[in-house]
């Protein structure tokens, strides 16, 4: 049989899983024996697992994941009030299908920014829209976004997200701007979507940071109420990880 002419359809056909399994099919002797049936079957798996690998790409893309980062990775060892059952739980992704929010404290070092792109990760292995970035750079793209007219389409872009990641929030004290920016963020996402922060600050701190009591108290109320909690602590991954190295 000669497999060039049906393989060169599937593509056409944009079947490429189906046709990288043939073409290996064609190579393989043993397929000979098998039933139409159970060859047939290989070339449908073959093409959902490559287009779920596709679409999981695709999902990456639109992360932007600051680290490469997964869930299984984690590393429990180090002293940080790491909470091993806590982080088993959202790695299921049951707080996202029930739109809840979660916040990762800690200081500098001690590994919020890796735990919240393992868990974003995650989110895209689940087939949910995930986002990272870090506040001054989302506030950013909202400035320029008024600048040039785009502001209410980004912010119904951030709407859609499933999970958006805040990293690094709290460096500064919010600008007037910045404040109402963040209220109709969180406005829009608030029991329809989620989100994790990652901050240095405690959460009994936001208010001085968010910089006004009224929309502090609506912002914290969106965010807030409905999270899960990472509390972390001691010595930074990185001051440990040197010194382990320099004393191997």
């Amino acid at each position: 049989m000669l497999y060039q002419p049906t393989i060169e359809k599937l593509h056409e056909l944009r079947f490429f899983g189906m046709a990288k399994a043939l073409q290996e099919q064609a190579e393989m002797p043993q397929c000979a024996t098998m039933s139409f049936e159970d060859r047939f079957a290989l070339l449908v798996d073959r093409e959902a697992t490559e287009r779920e690998n596709s679409r999981l790409q695709g999902r990456l893309k639109l992360a932007k994941l600051r680290l490469t980062a997964t869930i299984e990775d984690i590393d429990y060892r180090h002293p940080r009030g790491l909470d091993k059952a806590l982080v088993l739980s959202l790695a299921s992704c049951q707080w996202i299908r029930k739109h809840d929010n979660c916040i990762v404290i800690g200081p500098t070092g001690v590994g919020k920014s890796y735990l919240a792109c393992a868990l974003a990760h995650k989110a895209c292995r689940e087939g949910y829209r995930t986002r990272y970035i870090r506040a001054p750079r989302l506030f950013e793209e909202f400035a320029t976004a008024k600048a040039d007219g785009r502001y209410r389409k980004l912010l119904a872009a951030y709407a859609r997200i499933d999970l958006l990641v805040i990293d690094d929030w709290g460096l500064a004290t919010l600008t007037e701007e910045q404040r109402r920016d963040l209220l109709e963020i969180m406005d829009d996402r608030h029991d329809l979507r989620s989100t994790l922060i990652a901050s240095q600050i405690p959460i009994e701190k936001w208010h001085s940071v968010i910089g006004d009591p009224t929309l502090g108290d609506a912002i914290l109320d969106r965010l807030v109420h409905n999270a899960h909690k990472l509390v972390l602590k001691g010595d930074s991954l990185r001051k440990t990880n040197k010194k382990n190295i320099e004393e191997s």
